[in-house]
Parts: C-alpha cells; sequence; structure tokens
C-alpha cells in the first residue's frame, strides 16, 4: 500500500507536470477561441484534438456521436477504466471581449470555455501517457460535440462511449470563482433541462371590434402568469422549479388581433421526480386556462437532460485528489445550480462526478462576466490546474486506490 507521503510525492509531480506545459495549453486554447465552431460542427476542433492525440501516440476513434473523438490510454495491466469528458462547441454570441485572439467568425464565440475545456482534457492525456507503464487499468478520453444544444453526451452513449467504463469525471470552468480553486457538491448539483413550445390558435379580426375575434395574445398573457402557479401551488417550496417563458410571438399589426400566438420556454427542476411531473402538470394548466380563453391549444414538452447528480463515493474521490494536490483550503462547496449540463446523462449510465474549475480573476471574481456573456473570459492560469486535476483523478484511482 502506498504511504501517505508517496501519494502526495506523486500529486505534487502530477502538478508540475501540469504547471510545465502551461503555454502549450494557453497556445492551444486561443488557437480554438479563434475559431469556434457550434453544436455538431466541430469539425475543425476535433480535427485539432484529434492530431493532439495522434501525437501522443493513442489510438484515436473520430466521428463518435458528431464529431465527438475517444482515445484510449491503455495501462500496463489490466484493471478498471476511468472516462474523462470535455464539451467542444461554442455558442451563437458575438464576441465583445476585444481580445487579441478574438472570434474570427461572425456571430460564434466560445462563451462558456469549452475551448478551455477541450485544452485541460488534452493536457491531462499527456500527463497521462507519460504515466502509461504505471497505470493499472485504462483511461478513456471523451471530446463530446453538441453540450450547448444537450445533444451531444445522449449520441456519444448510444455510439457506445460508455462500454467498458467503470466512472466518468469531468469539469467545468466557472469564472465567478477565482483561478487556483475548485468546488465540488455531493449529490444533486445541476438542475434539469426541458423545453416547452405552445401554439395558441384564436379568431383573428380588427382590433377595435374584439367581440368578434378570440383573442390568443390575452389567452397567453393569463397563460405565462398561470405557469408560475406550478412552482408557487402544486411543487413544495423545498423542490425548487423555474418555468421561464422566453419567446412569444404573434401579430404584425397594431390594430389587429391575431389568429395565432406561439411561445416557447425552459423547465427546471431539481429533482428527477419532480422533472418527471412537469409534462402533466403544464400540459393541463395550459390546456385548461387555453379553453377559458376559447383558444385551442398545443403543447410541444421536449425532455432535454436530467438533473445532474454526482455519486458520493466519486465526489469524495475527487475531494481527496484536490486536497492532495492543492490544499483543503482551496476547496469550496459549489453552490446547487438550475443551469444545466447534458453530463448529467454520463452519472445516469454510470458512477461519477461533475466539479467546477475557478476560471476567474484572483480578486473580485463576483463581479466577474458569467457564462455565456459576450465579454466572457478566463484566466488561462486554470489551465494547467484543471489538466494535473484531471490526470490525478484518473492516476489515483488506477495507482494509489488499486493497492501499488
Amino acid at each position: 500500500m502506498m504511504r501517505t507521503e508517496q501519494v502526495y510525492e506523486h500529486m505534487q509531480r502530477l502538478l508540475l507536470e501540469g504547471s510545465s506545459m502551461e503555454e502549450e495549453l494557453i497556445a492551444f486554447r486561443r488557437d480554438l477561441h479563434r475559431h469556434p465552431e457550434l453544436s455538431f460542427q466541430e469539425s475543425r476542433t476535433a480535427q485539432r484534438v484529434a492530431e493532439a492525440l495522434i501525437a501522443l501516440g493513442l489510438q484515436v476513434r473520430t466521428g463518435v456521436g458528431g464529431h465527438g473523438i475517444v482515445a484510449d490510454l491503455v495501462g500496463s495491466r489490466a484493471g478498471r477504466t476511468i472516462a474523462l469528458r470535455a464539451d467542444m462547441d461554442a455558442l451563437p454570441i458575438r464576441e465583445e471581449t476585444g481580445l487579441a485572439f478574438a472570434s474570427e467568425r461572425e456571430g460564434v464565440m466560445h462563451a462558456c470555455g469549452h475551448d478551455a475545456h477541450t485544452s485541460i482534457l488534452l493536457g491531462a492525456a499527456r500527463i497521462l501517457v507519460g504515466r502509461k507503464d504505471e497505470l493499472e487499468g485504462s483511461v478513456r478520453f471523451i471530446f463530446q460535440s453538441a453540450e450547448e444544444i444537450n445533444a451531444g453526451a445522449r449520441a456519444m452513449i448510444e455510439a457506445g462511449v460508455l462500454e467498458g467504463v467503470d466512472e466518468i469525471y469531468g469539469l467545468h470552468n466557472l469564472p465567478t470563482l477565482s483561478a487556483g480553486k475548485i468546488a465540488t457538491r455531493h449529490g444533486n448539483l445541476m438542475g434539469s433541462v426541458d423545453r416547452i413550445e405552445i401554439t395558441l390558435e384564436g379568431r383573428g379580426g380588427h382590433g377595435a371590434i374584439p367581440d368578434q375575434t378570440v383573442d390568443p395574445i390575452v389567452a397567453a398573457s393569463a397563460i405565462i402568469q398561470g405557469l408560475q402557479t406550478a412552482a408557487s401551488r402544486e411543487v413544495s417550496p423545498f423542490d425548487p422549479i423555474v418555468v421561464t417563458i422566453g419567446s412569444i410571438h404573434a401579430g404584425e399589426a397594431n390594430n389587429v388581433i391575431p389568429q395565432r400566438c406561439e411561445l416557447t420556454g425552459t423547465v427546471r427542476t431539481f429533482s428527477p421526480e419532480v422533472q418527471r411531473g412537469m409534462r402533466e402538470r403544464l400540459e393541463r394548466i395550459i390546456l385548461r386556462i387555453a379553453e377559458g380563453y376559447r383558444c385551442q391549444a398545443s403543447v410541444r414538452y421536449i425532455e432535454q437532460t436530467p438533473v445532474l447528480v454526482n455519486h458520493s463515493e466519486n465526489v469524495t474521490h475527487v475531494e481527496r485528489v484536490v486536497d492532495e494536490l492543492i490544499g483543503s483550503a482551496r476547496r469550496v462547496e459549489a453552490a446547487p445550480t438550475m443551469a444545466g449540463e447534458d453530463f448529467s446523462f454520463y452519472v445516469t449510465e454510470r458512477p461519477g462526478c461533475f466539479f467546477w474549475l475557478g476560471s476567474g480573476p484572483a480578486e473580485n471574481a463576483h463581479e466577474a462576466y458569467g457564462l455565456h456573456h459576450p465579454k466572457f473570459d478566463i484566466n488561462e492560469q486554470c489551465l494547467s490546474l484543471g489538466a494535473s486535476v484531471m490526470a490525478a483523478i484518473a492516476f489515483r484511482r488506477l495507482i494509489v486506490d488499486n493497492g501499488q
């Protein structure tokens, strides 16, 4: 059994190995940042990743679940398979950072830091390749398409990326947490994500003669208000939910009552049980209110991602690794969030943990531009630490925890 001081020595070496490649990780991240690609369009990104992995001597599978890349590092002895995942896609946002390496694609931006995630996982792969002979088991590197549209993880799983995997780990940068810190949480970490689409059919007519019409806009306003009773009167206040109508489209002229009104929204919950009941609950409210306003309503409820529930034993493993690498004082408890992440699909299928990597400024990180903001940026000091942490998660599982 490896002694405590030996474990610490290994962890510090992994930390130094990450630090030694900081400039290369920054350069790779900036290249991806200049050339962002939307979900299921990540062909250039995938090519760059594949080339980097092949240069490390790894066998690479391309075109997995879209433009996904998968590579296995097989150790010198048999054992568990630990999967590490990063996402690669960007967002349809016009960048406003003014950076020298800002996006060269109009209206597309890495505003969520997936360029950083990809660079971090490549760094972890490089560290672990150098320790291949020590590994008792395998590491699977998963570079995923289309996280931003909640479709990539499901496509990767359908393509078989979890076959033979025992555990899976992933991270996301957090600009409101200073670089050099990491946030973990046992149990529920991120909310479910569902989409709702509503069409209301009324009877159009002149705005000055409303009694001869059936106004879908008035019905829509009542539905928007009524949907909030799902949270205030139908679900326990100890089970948070969010129902947000984000778009409403109806009519063309100020003096015409339109025939049709269309709404779209997002539904977030923090409990798998609550999520399962939302379709019936919202459809009932919408259809009954529409009927009361003499409109015909059709509802399309689209389940997108489940609640992200971390497995406690795997969280404990990540926390132990973080404490050994950088000390417990730099690890904090993550606050729950209703933001979604399709990593939730992986931990529904396999034990695993998702955690936050601080990517904000050293001071006043809470004031930093957040994820999906056109001025979002990261503190690039997080890249080398992220690579070391991801490598250490797999290394400790396959070396220390196997009793070497």
